[in-house]
């Protein structure tokens, strides 16, 4: 008898039981959730990210290939392969400072390897979220 006089109402399906004699349904409540509706604030980029950061890489990798290819070779060629007094660390007897020649092979016709494409992709990259971090906060570089 004093657990029924003590124990809380439960709820079966929607209607909730009272297990208490004493206890009538106006003195229990039940903590219904109140949904207050709180404005929406969306936080928007200006410019869609993805795209952003595609159309840079591709301007990246279409600049490196087509526009500074060969001024970028020529002067590697110029600046030549590191030396030590004279000669170079593999005629110096460096066997290991030997150039990794398959890494830098490719069937593209101009030679646009590997490691061009890691090194102007990665410049896209940096543009592009350059691009993205000046245009969200406000920043206006007025160039024109």
């Amino acid at each position: 008898m004093a657990s029924t006089l003590f124990s809380t109402p439960t709820i079966h399906g929607f209607k909730p039981t009272y297990s208490s004699p004493f206890l009538s349904k106006s003195a229990v409540k039940f903590a219904t959730p109140t949904s207050k509706k709180r404005p929406s604030f969306a936080i928007k980029a200006e410019l869609n990210p993805s795209l952003v950061i595609s159309l840079s890489t591709g301007l990246s990798l279409f600049l490196g290939r087509f526009v500074f290819f060969s001024f970028q070779r020529e002067n590697v060629a110029k600046q030549g392969l590191p030396e030590q007094n004279g000669v170079t660390h593999f005629e110096a007897g460096d066997t290991r400072a030997k150039e990794y020649v398959s890494l830098l092979k490719s069937n593209d016709p101009v030679g646009f390897n590997i490691v061009d494409v890691l090194a102007w992709g990665s410049i896209g990259h940096i543009v592009a979220y350059y691009i993205l971090a000046t245009s969200s906060n406000g920043y206006d570089p007025k160039f024109f």
